[in-house]
């Protein structure tokens, strides 16, 4: 579990890896094409035989999830991409949209033939403007290249930077022009969603995960990770250390061993906290190293995987002025819906503030 292991990363560093050409001469759009003549409930099947568990914090089976869409309902389904990417430290959609747009549109015509769905909306974060602007590009590429646009057709929606936007009821209404605020459920997305019709909200590297797997084999990804969290994935290390950066590999590494891949923490300091899955998650520490970071592992230690956003803190920093500054940006963020949230953010903020001062 020392190595890391390229699957969504592979040709990152490949100045063209995120055109069409690019993609294309490392077998892009063969797992598609290989998609479109299978039959949908066989696709669905074999993502659940993969062990793939949703990628976007929550860790869902994404086969369960594309399972639930009602089938011969005669009626509209949707497939939505949630891009948003709005917690703090995360930071893994956004390089892969960068670097290779085109496997994300690849897994939304295979997940759009698996659910029976003639439409994606992928949901991006207003802020990304590059990264919108690049998605943009290969959708148009692809739509030249008769690739989109036969039957299955991605449209992309960009958001105004609400972080409340990530949540997936909340992104349902701000895609049909709403306010984002989050829905009551039931009914859930999959009996009620976009416009009311059955609907599928996945993660950017859920939806990316597919190409590989159909190409592959369930068996293939079965063969990595751990006994309940298959797979690879992307772990985003920032912070305090030598060298911070994506890691792709497989679910079960250690902060050790990534830290080793890293050039460890930065020359003459030592860690003093860090973050297992985004500024959400409670924090760990030192002691914590050698924790499998697998949805089990991760949750049996007292915290959760979420988004794999490792951030990564030394002895300078105090550890009340950084929840502070997160509790800020959460306070600011609340869509004020409930009580909880709206009123229990602003006294959190008062509390730390007051900590901080002494």
């Amino acid at each position: 579990m020392t190595k890391l292991t390229p699957v969504l990363s592979a040709h990152w560093d490949e100045k063209d890896s995120f055109t069409i050409e690019g993609y294309k001469r490392h077998g892009g759009y063969t797992a598609s094409a290989k998609a479109l003549a299978m039959d949908p409930d066989a696709i669905i099947q074999l993502v659940k035989d993969s062990g793939l568990r949703g990628r976007g914090g929550a860790g869902f089976p994404t086969g369960m999830k594309w399972g639930f869409i009602p089938q011969g309902d005669n009626r509209e389904h949707y497939l939505v991409v949630n891009a948003d990417e709005s917690e703090p430290g995360t930071c893994k959609d956004t390089p892969l949209l960068m670097a290779n747009p085109h496997v994300l549109i690849e897994g939304c015509i295979i997940a759009c033939h698996a659910i029976r769905a003639k439409h994606a909306f992928i949901y991006i974060r207003g802020e990304v403007t590059h990264v919108a602007r690049r998605l943009n590009q290969a959708i148009a590429d692809a739509y030249a290249a008769g690739i989109l646009g036969n039957g299955i057709d991605v449209v992309l929606h960009i958001g105004a930077g609400a972080y409340i936007c990530g949540e997936e009821t909340a992104l349902l209404d701000s895609l049909e022009g709403f306010r984002g605020q989050p829905r009551l459920r039931p009914p859930f997305p999959a009996i009620a969603g976009l416009y009311a019709r059955p609907t599928v909200v996945n993660n950017v590297e859920s939806i990316s995960a597919v190409p590989a797997i159909i190409n592959n084999g369930a068996d293939w990804y079965q063969s990595m990770g751990t006994e309940k969290s298959k797979g690879t994935t992307l772990y985003s290390l920032s912070g305090h250390v030598a060298n911070p950066g994506q890691f792709e590999a497989p679910l079960g590494i250690t902060l050790r061993e990534i830290l080793d891949l890293a050039g460890g923490i930065r020359p003459g300091h030592q860690l003093k906290f860090w973050t297992p899955g985004g500024s959400s998650t409670p924090l760990f520490t030192a002691e914590h190293l050698d924790v499998p970071l697998d949805y089990e592992g991760v949750a049996a230690a007292g915290s959760m995987l979420g988004t794999k956003a490792l951030q990564i803190f030394d002895e300078t920093t105090c550890v009340v002025r950084a929840v502070l500054r997160w509790t800020e940006f959460y306070k600011h963020e609340s869509c004020g819906k409930c009580t909880p949230c709206r009123e229990g953010t602003w006294w959190l903020v008062q509390i730390l503030r007051d900590l901080e001062a002494g």
